[in-house]
């Protein structure tokens, strides 16, 4: 579910819905209009995959991304009566964000603009023939996007063309050849039926040689859109200003961009020129996100988070609502208290609800709560409760959020008197057609007192329950009441679930994130194995005997450290992890920075935190999962690792998802996500059998896995 777009009447919205589909082995979706007045929906759009739907501010349009089969995403208009879209853009590697100005005759967007001889730009030289990369700098790639140094992100302009016009028709035979003619004789560049995005000269002057705005003269099939900028760096999340005059966006463009995280919010005039540096004017080091001004146009919002001095110290540092003039961007204020709040949740950005006030949505203890918060620091809690939300819109002085909750994998909400009143079920046919179990909330004390909050998942049955113990990744996210299909599958399959937010987990504060900082596997451990015990002694139901763990990213590393402390465990599931500090800052993507602040430099206490280093403890049957293109956690984790329980007779199996990145779990190919699942319930089945889970494979000859008992 998308976050929804709210007709500027406040009557009807509009929200994306995206299912995967195992006959495309794709995610598949289109738009639903919704009546806020009695929750009537309509399916709009047929596409492929119809994702990110805004209203035009003057309510006569919803532009949209849709993306074919195999394709890119890109942009499209649609009347919001209904209708054929209209393609605004062809860009050869899609569009990201992208925003109506407020006059609602044009769209300023996001999209990757691949260097000359790559990625498809020379015919017949491909990927594997491509010019060699000279690599100097340390933000070069990105997982799930590749090489980012080649294809920065740059913001266009785009004309709306008239919803009436004629439609576009490429011309043959006779027509054709004189079209073709005539652009020989003019000097047009392009080939016949050209239909991609032209560049822009300096200044963003159009080069295209096309027939002025809009759509690209009578010979294309697209709008010709005007590239705004230019500079060797990300331009993120775009937004008009309130009066239309200007673009605000983010960017790294100082001296030092390179070796820092700090990220400043710009603003450009329509033509691009005259960009102007709106934060860090003073000597802040803020890493700045989402933008946006008031509806009045007297504030200009921003979130940010501060990395000190270095402006590397990220690590459990919450992200804040700033506040300036639109007059004197200088006199920046600090609106909310990072300590105690979390705005990182930022798929909406801010979003402008009364004349001066906006909307922002904080994650705390397992939930994301939606708040309004006005520029002298006055705020109102909106919406909270056991529940996620995902996203916000605002017009007519109502509010729509989507969210997710235990039963709900994406709905729409009306903001009504600090709750969401539903308007949409589109879970109904999951639950339907499978049990969904409810998680039980839960705190159990650490040995220094500390409280460790979780959640429990029961399966169906008395028990005894063999038991899953499960860590997140990050270390700095959460567990919560959103819908997680993880929990449901394992809990179906006959698994007590336990889920639990460790020191080091975000939602707790900052000294509850940074209790990890250089000190990884110490209170985390701990907190998880008080979870773990404070469960069975309360579940009568879980059998103690029968205990499982397995985690992802952070949560393969804190898997990978428990085994090698504590050897109750039947099993282990180890996925993508990080799992050797030392090579992890040389072969991913964030290693210059990340490890380093969390496990400190020093090789004594690096080693102190690192699971590689204290492997030969292991004795505990794992099975170790990765992607051949993460980036995130490179594949050499996991194949040392593997590599490294094999020599040492350890039973252990590797995964490799080939084609997937770091997000297999989350948005890999529907295929693979539930191989997946049949894999790791194939895993538990042998070594950790439940009354629905059996064994159905025996040993093969090299004795990795073994059913139990046998």
């Amino acid at each position: 579910m998308s976050p929804p777009s709210l007709h500027p009447s406040g009557l009807t919205a509009v929200a994306a819905v995206t299912r995967p589909d195992f006959d495309a082995d794709s995610y598949v979706g289109q738009l639903w209009e919704i009546r806020i007045s009695d929750s009537r929906r309509r399916r709009m759009t047929r596409g492929f995959r119809d994702t990110a739907p805004r209203y035009s501010p003057d309510g006569t349009m919803i532009a949209f991304l849709r993306a074919m089969p195999g394709g890119k995403p890109q942009l499209q208009v649609i009347a919001s009566a209904g209708g054929e879209p209209i393609a605004l853009t062809d860009q050869p590697l899609g569009i990201g964000d992208f925003a109506f100005s407020p006059d609602s005759r044009r769209v300023v967007f996001e999209a990757r603009v691949p260097e000359e001889g790559r990625y498809g730009t020379v015919d017949g030289v491909s990927g594997g023939l491509e010019d060699p990369r000279l690599v100097t700098i340390n933000k070069y790639r990105m997982n799930g996007l590749g090489y980012t140094a080649d294809k920065r992100q740059q913001l266009f302009l785009v004309e709306v063309p008239d919803l009436d016009c004629e439609p576009f028709i490429e011309p043959v035979g006779r027509a054709k050849a004189a079209r073709d003619q005539a652009r020989s004789a003019s000097g047009r560049p392009g080939r016949s039926g050209d239909t991609v995005a032209h560049p822009a000269g300096p200044g963003g002057t159009d080069v295209s040689g096309t027939d002025g705005p809009g759509y690209g003269g009578p010979n294309t099939a697209v709008p010709s859109p005007r590239q705004l900028t230019s500079a060797d760096a990300d331009h993120l999340m775009p937004r008009f200003t309130a009066d239309g005059a200007r673009v605000l966006f983010t960017a790294a463009l100082a001296d030092d961009a390179d070796t820092t995280l700090v990220t400043d919010v710009y603003s450009i005039a329509p033509d691009g020129t005259d960009r102007q540096k709106l934060s860090n004017l003073d000597d802040s080091r803020l890493s700045c996100g989402a933008a946006g001004e008031s509806r009045d146009g007297a504030w200009l919002y921003y979130l940010a988070t501060d990395v000190s001095s270095s402006g590397l110290d990220f690590v459990a540092r919450n992200t804040a609502l700033y506040v300036a003039p639109t007059t004197d961007p200088a006199d920046v204020r600090r609106l909310t208290d990072p300590e105690s709040t979390d705005l990182s949740t930022t798929e909406s950005g801010v979003v402008p609800h009364s004349d001066s006030s906006v909307l922002v949505l904080n994650q705390a203890r397992g939930t994301v709560e939606l708040l309004e918060v006005f520029p002298d620091a006055r705020s109102h809690l909106l919406a909270d409760g056991p529940l996620v939300v995902t996203g916000v819109d605002s017009a007519a002085g109502i509010a729509v959020a989507s969210y997710t909750d235990a039963v709900t994998m994406g709905d729409v909400g009306l903001v009504h008197h600090q709750a969401l009143v539903t308007l949409t079920d589109f879970s109904a046919p999951l639950r339907d057609s499978a049990a969904v179990f409810a998680p039980l909330e839960e705190s159990f004390p650490a040995p220094d007192g500390t409280a460790v909050h979780g959640w429990v998942v029961l399966p169906e049955g008395e028990g005894p329950h063999p038991v899953l113990l499960t860590i997140h990744g990050g270390p700095f996210a959460q567990y919560g009441w959103g819908y997680f299909d993880e929990a449901q599958v394992y809990a179906r399959a006959g698994y007590a679930v336990l889920l639990c937010n460790p020191r080091g987990s975000a939602g707790y504060g900052q000294a509850h994130g940074r209790a990890v900082k250089e000190a990884m596997g110490t209170v985390d451990l701990q907190d998880v194995q008080a979870f773990l015990d404070g469960a069975l002694e309360k579940y009568l139901s879980m059998d103690k005997e029968r205990l499982g763990i397995q985690g992802g990213s952070y949560g393969g590393y804190l898997t990978a450290w428990a085994i090698a402390h504590d050897h109750r465990f039947t099993a282990a599931i180890v996925e993508r992890g990080y799992l050797d500090p030392p090579s992890f800052v040389g072969s991913s993507d964030i290693g210059w920075f990340f490890s380093e602040e969390y496990t400190g430099s020093d090789p004594e206490r690096v080693e102190a935190q690192n699971p590689f280093a204290r492997i030969a403890r292991v004795r505990t049957p794992t099975l170790v999962i990765h992607s051949e293109e993460d980036l995130r956690c490179p594949i050499e984790q996991a194949q040392r690792y593997y590599t490294a329980l094999k020599k040492q007779g350890v039973p252990t199996e590797l995964l490799i998802f080939p084609g997937e990145t770091h997000e297999l779990s989350r948005s890999g190919s529907p295929w693979h996500r539930r191989q997946r699942f049949e894999h790791i319930l194939r895993w538990w089945a042998a070594w950790l059998p439940s009354k629905v889970n059996r064994p159905s494979l025996h040993s093969d000859a090299s004795g990795n896995a073994s059913p139990a008992g046998q």
